[in-house]
């Protein structure tokens, strides 16, 4: 079979803009060689419902966890019910999307506390995690080290990578993957352009985070995983290579990390 194949490492389609044509949308990204998706969850309570799309297209795998802007939501019995969840279903590949957000909250601490759990779980029961981080970046390095000096920090990716080149050396030092989203279309996002040129081959995936973040032409529109496409092509003319090489590096990558391969 001819085409690019492609993966689009961090999405979501549950939300209700998506509930009247998602039929449509899994034909438009069969159609774009999007082979594997992975839809992260933002809260325990979407959990059903991810497990009930992936059984229903072959495309998707999903991960679980606690977005830090629903940091408020974690309580005690949080951890038990995200192993479970994730040890009961084999699409589960990951745990988060987890992380820190001091952009749009100032509850630091009770991020912190939701946070440190679910990497610990990762570690545990040894799952990659999907790292959400914004304006956070000093204070998520710092915990990724402390993990990592006790030999605890689970694998994982930086998805929608908004930081600065020496904050991304520092996630890759810690062995860490780095995602681009659509934001890397955008003409001023000039740190990420250099960030997506520095990478290297083997750790950088490529996402859509739709329904938000469309990337160029399609910026103010919903986004949808057929559009992970223009970012790659994107990516391509920034490392001055062809889309079938980032198709196949970030394709890759996305193994690598997700291990599908252990489900099929």
């Amino acid at each position: 079979m001819g085409g690019i194949e492609l993966i689009d490492s961090h999405c979501h389609l549950i939300f209700e803009n998506f509930e009247k044509d998602l039929q449509d949308v899994v034909l438009r990204l069969r159609s774009k060689g999007v082979k594997k998706l992975v839809h992260a969850c933002c809260e325990l309570t979407e959990i059903p419902k991810l497990k009930k799309i992936s059984h229903e297209f072959n495309e998707i795998y999903y991960s679980v966890g606690l977005h830090p802007l629903e940091a408020k939501k974690w309580e005690l019995s949080s951890k038990s019910l995200l192993r479970k969840s994730a040890l009961e279903d084999r699409r589960v590949v990951a745990i988060g999307e987890l992380g820190l957000d001091f952009f749009k909250n100032e509850n630091k601490t009770q991020q912190i506390d939701a946070l440190i759990p679910q990497m610990e779980l990762a570690y545990e029961i040894d799952l990659p995690v999907i790292i959400h981080c914004r304006e956070a970046a000093n204070e998520m390095i710092e915990i990724c080290n402390n993990l990592s000096q006790k030999g605890k920090c689970p694998k994982g990716v930086l998805h929608c990578w908004t930081g600065t080149p020496n904050q991304m050396k520092k996630f890759l030092d810690l062995g860490f993957y780095i995602s681009f989203s659509g934001i890397v279309t955008f003409p001023k996002a000039y740190e990420i352009h250099e960030c997506a040129k520095m990478v290297p081959n083997d750790k950088y995936l490529i996402e859509t985070d739709s329904p938000f973040l469309a990337p160029v032409p399609y910026r103010g529109k919903r986004n949808e995983p057929a559009f992970v496409e223009n970012v790659a092509s994107f990516i391509a003319d920034l490392r001055s290579t062809e889309l079938t090489t980032i198709a196949k590096e970030s394709f890759n990558n996305a193994e690598d990390l997700f291990k599908f391969n252990l489900i099929d």
